[in-house]
C-alpha cells in the first residue's frame, strides 16, 4: 500500500497514509509495532491495537493423529497482512496452542498476533537452545476472541466425532471454548502448585520489563524483596522470575485486610488471583493455598482480652478460661540463638497466674517448637498446672499442646499450628512475624 515518508530531524521520520491505505498502516503497525515496557507507544496507540481484526483459520485437513496418539491441527492468525501458523494438540487433561522459532522477532510476532485473538501468551526460551516459543493451554485460549474460540472447539468436535479423546473431556472443552471465560486482568500468568508438599508461587519471564513491573507492583503492596519474595533478572536470553516465598501469600493476605487502601486493594486483587491459578492446580493445590491465605487474614484480627469464660476440655475434664493480658518479646539465650518469649495472664478455673511459653528453632528441618514448665508449687501440683495451661493454650489457638514428663519435670510443649494461633491476637502477632523473619535466616 501507499505512504509517504518525511525526514526529521536527527533519526525521527513521519510516516503518513491516507484512505484506505491509513487503515492498513494502522493494522499492520498493531500487528509489529515494538510495545514499551510491556504496554504500547500511547494511549491513541492503544486504541488502534483495540480495533485490529485479526483473521483466524483453521487447516481442516490437518485435523488428526500424530503417531504417539495425539490429535494435532494447524491453525492461522493474520492481520494487516501479517500472518503466522500455530500447532494445537489435544492433550490428556488440555488443550495446548503452541508456536516455535529458532528466529526469536517471529516469536515475538506470533505473541503479538495472538494477543490481538485475545491470548496473552509470553516468548520463552526452550532450555539452552536458541530456539523459541509461545504457549497457551485451555483456559487462556477458552478467554480468547470467538473467531479463536470457534476455530478451536471445531478441532474438538472433529477429534471427539471420531472417538479421538474421551467424551466427556471433549464436551467439558467445548463448553468453555462456546461460553467463554474470564480471567482476571491486568496479572502475569503465575505458576502456582506444589514441591514436596509446601507452595509455589512463582512467575517467569525473559523481559526484564515484566519481572520490573511485578516487582514494583509487590513493593506498591507492601511485600519486602528478601523477606516475602525473591527475584531473579534475566540474563542472556533466558529466564528471570519473581517467586513469592512461604511468608509473601500470608503477608499479602493480612495487608488485603489491615494495610492501607491503596495496599488493600493491591492486596486484595493479587490474593484472588493466586486462588484462582491454585484452585487450576487442584483441589490440594487449593487447599494449601487458602489455608495460607486463612492464616494471613486472622493474623492480629483478635485480642487476647476476647477470650473470657472459654470452655475447654483436657482428656474428657472441663475448663473455664478468661485471658487478662498478655505480649510477647525476642530475647537471646545463652547460646546466642534468639528466643520469643510469650507471656499471658490468664484464669483458670479460677486460678490466676503468669503463664510463659518460650518458642525456638530446633532440629534439621528448623521447627518452630515452644515449651513451658508446669510449676510445681501451682496450686495442685505439677499435673494440675500443666492441664491449666494446656487449656489456656488450647482455648487460644484451637490446639491442644503435647504434655510429656523429664525427669521430674512435666513439659507443655506447642508447634508451628500453635505459634500460628497465638499470631492471630493483635498482641503477639508483631513480635511474632519479627521473630519468624530473624530465627529463619
Amino acid at each position: 500500500f501507499g505512504v509517504r515518508t518525511y525526514a526529521k530531524e536527527d533519526r525521527y521520520y513521519d510516516i503518513a497514509a491516507y484512505g484506505d491505505d491509513a487503515a492498513s498502516l494502522m493494522r499492520l503497525l498493531a500487528v509489529s509495532a515494538p510495545s514499551a515496557g510491556g504496554g504500547y507507544l500511547s494511549p491513541k496507540f492503544d486504541g488502534f491495537v483495540g480495533e485490529a481484526r485479526v483473521e483466524v483459520r483453521l487447516d481442516r485437513d490437518s485435523i488428526g493423529l500424530t503417531r504417539g496418539g495425539l490429535v494435532a491441527a494447524d491453525l492461522t492468525i493474520s492481520e494487516g497482512g501479517v500472518e503466522v501458523k500455530y500447532n494445537v494438540y489435544l492433550r490428556g487433561d488440555h488443550i495446548l496452542l503452541q508456536f516455535q522459532s529458532t528466529d526469536r522477532s517471529r516469536a515475538e510476532l506470533a505473541a503479538r498476533l495472538l494477543k490481538l485473538a485475545g491470548v496473552d501468551a509470553e516468548v520463552e526460551r526452550v532450555g539452552g537452545e536458541d530456539e523459541w516459543r509461545i504457549r497457551a493451554t485451555t483456559d487462556k485460549l477458552a478467554a480468547g476472541r470467538k473467531e479463536l474460540r470457534d476455530a478451536i472447539a471445531e478441532i474438538v468436535g472433529t477429534a471427539r466425532d471420531n472417538g479421538w479423546i474421551n467424551e466427556g473431556t471433549a464436551n467439558r472443552w467445548l463448553d468453555k471454548l462456546r461460553s467463554g471465560i474470564t480471567l482476571r486482568e491486568g496479572w502475569p500468568r503465575y505458576e502456582v502448585g506444589l514441591a514436596k508438599g509446601a507452595l509455589v508461587i512463582r512467575y517467569r519471564s525473559i523481559n526484564p520489563d515484566n519481572i520490573e513491573r511485578e516487582t514494583r507492583r509487590l513493593r506498591d503492596m507492601g511485600l519486602v524483596e528478601g523477606v516475602h519474595f525473591s527475584v531473579r533478572m534475566p540474563e542472556g536470553g533466558g529466564e528471570g522470575y519473581v517467586s513469592i516465598l512461604k511468608d509473601g501469600l500470608m503477608r499479602a493476605a493480612w495487608l488485603s485486610v489491615h494495610g492501607g487502601e491503596e495496599q488493600r486493594r493491591l492486596a486484595a486483587e493479587f490474593v484472588e488471583y493466586i486462588l484462582q491459578r491454585a484452585r487450576e492446580g487442584g483441589d490440594d493445590v487449593y487447599r494449601k493455598a487458602l489455608e495460607i491465605v486463612k492464616r494471613g487474614r486472622e493474623v492480629g484480627s483478635l485480642r487476647l482480652t476476647d477470650i473470657k469464660g472459654a470452655e475447654v476440655l483436657i482428656e474428657g475434664r472441663r475448663h473455664v478460661v478468661s485471658v487478662l493480658g498478655g505480649g510477647a518479646q525476642t530475647e537471646r539465650s545463652y547460646s546466642g540463638r534468639t528466643l520469643l518469649k510469650i507471656t499471658i495472664t490468664a484464669e483458670v478455673d479460677g486460678v490466676r497466674r503468669d503463664y510463659e511459653v518460650t518458642f525456638g528453632r530446633y532440629g534439621k528441618d528448623n521447627k518452630a517448637l515452644g515449651r513451658a514448665t508446669a510449676r510445681a508449687d501451682a496450686p495442685g501440683g505439677r499435673e494440675a498446672d500443666a492441664e491449666r495451661l494446656s487449656a489456656l493454650i488450647k482455648a487460644l489457638t484451637g490446639r491442644e499442646p503435647w504434655v510429656y514428663r523429664v525427669g521430674n519435670k512435666m513439659v507443655v510443649e506447642c508447634g508451628g499450628e500453635h505459634l500460628d494461633g497465638f499470631a492471630r491476637y493483635a498482641e503477639l502477632a508483631d513480635a511474632i512475624t519479627s521473630w519468624l523473619k530473624i530465627a529463619e535466616r
